[in-house]
């Protein structure tokens, strides 16, 4: 399963996606967790320490290897250079799969130890003074993006990506990737304004979106979320002891977890769950396909030099059935 957190900056979206991971890996699920934010603050809050956290090679300078390898023998695709951040899988590609052994892991992801399990971690890599004035910031999340777009994952296997603040995931396809995206909103106007943009740029899209209210102090807190997001509320969470010690760096074992929270968390992962029976693969292949064109069209053609919808294969569908070569 396909999982994004998103939300506006400070909103506690980092904190509730490394709670999920955490609980994820506690009952023994296999979990890749992607820190996709332009904050790159999720290996801290899975317990990396600075030192660390640094040292997570990034997926944005490893693109040229993910392209080749992720290439294979598609003939459509002239050359890696020719990929981009959104080009689509055919015949000859390779794929990705959560439970494998693969270059491209063995260049992004890093294991991370938790209470109950370790857990793959990947990150996009931070925006640097290098960048500044030369890079925009989703060219770094591409990578990430790429992957999704060749990942093929079961039931009971976890994808949880960390996504860039606020409405900014709309800057490219990827919002369309998931399975379940959950929306952490503070019970504020502004906590709620990204909910807004969210519910309106995806309804077209067929997005499955659920709000998880954090910092949630009383009853006023709760209707207040329950007023403005009507039944997308699906959990809320407030105060806990066990996330001010993890901020602190000294997080005791996960299983000292409030039982409240624990139960929130068990909630997010049944309602990701439930939308495994609703998976269409050849509406996530055309999203995939429709944001290629727009891209192709709007840029990539003229960089490249070349009709990029060539790499559109018509008979392709991404799912859990597709052989892809060695």
């Amino acid at each position: 399963m396909k999982i994004a957190f998103v939300g506006k900056g400070g909103s506690g979206k980092t904190t509730l996606s490394s709670l999920f991971v955490r609980h994820l890996a506690a009952c023994g699920a296999p979990v890749v967790a992607i820190d996709a934010d332009i904050n790159q603050h999720l290996g801290a809050a899975l317990g990396l320490d600075e030192a660390e956290a640094a040292e997570l090679p990034a997926m944005g300078d490893r693109l040229p290897l993910i392209k080749d390898y992720l290439r294979g023998t598609n003939p459509r695709i002239g050359s890696a250079e020719t990929m981009i951040k959104t080009t689509p899988p055919g015949e000859g590609s390779r794929l990705l799969r959560v439970c494998e052994d693969n270059p491209v892991y063995d260049a992004c992801a890093r294991p991370v130890e938790l209470d109950g399990g370790a857990v793959r971690l990947m990150v996009t890599g931070p925006f640097t003074d290098a960048d500044l004035g030369v890079a925009c910031y989703h060219s770094k999340t591409g990578a990430v993006e790429l992957c999704l777009n060749h990942l093929v994952d079961g039931p009971d296997e976890y994808v949880v990506v960390d996504m860039t603040a606020g409405s900014d995931s709309f800057a490219s396809g990827m919002f369309t990737r998931f399975d379940m995206t959950f929306l952490v909103a503070e019970p504020t106007r502004k906590g709620v304004s990204v909910y807004r943009q969210y519910k309106e740029y995806a309804r077209d899209f067929g997005v499955e979106l659920k709000v998880v209210g954090n910092k949630v102090q009383g009853q006023d807190d709760l209707d207040f979320l329950r007023a403005e997001v009507g039944d997308d509320l699906l959990v809320t969470v407030g105060h806990s002891d066990w996330v001010r010690a993890m901020e602190k760096g000294r997080p005791p074992r996960f299983d000292r977890l409030e039982d409240v929270n624990r139960r929130a968390l068990e909630t997010l992962r049944t309602t990701a769950d439930a939308t495994y029976e609703r998976r269409d693969g050849e509406r996530y292949t055309r999203q995939m396909v429709h944001f290629h064109l727009k891209n192709a069209q709007s840029w990539a053609n003229e960089r490249h030099g070349a009709d990029l919808a060539a790499q559109v294969d018509p008979d392709f569908v991404l799912g859990e059935g597709v052989v892809a070569p060695a």
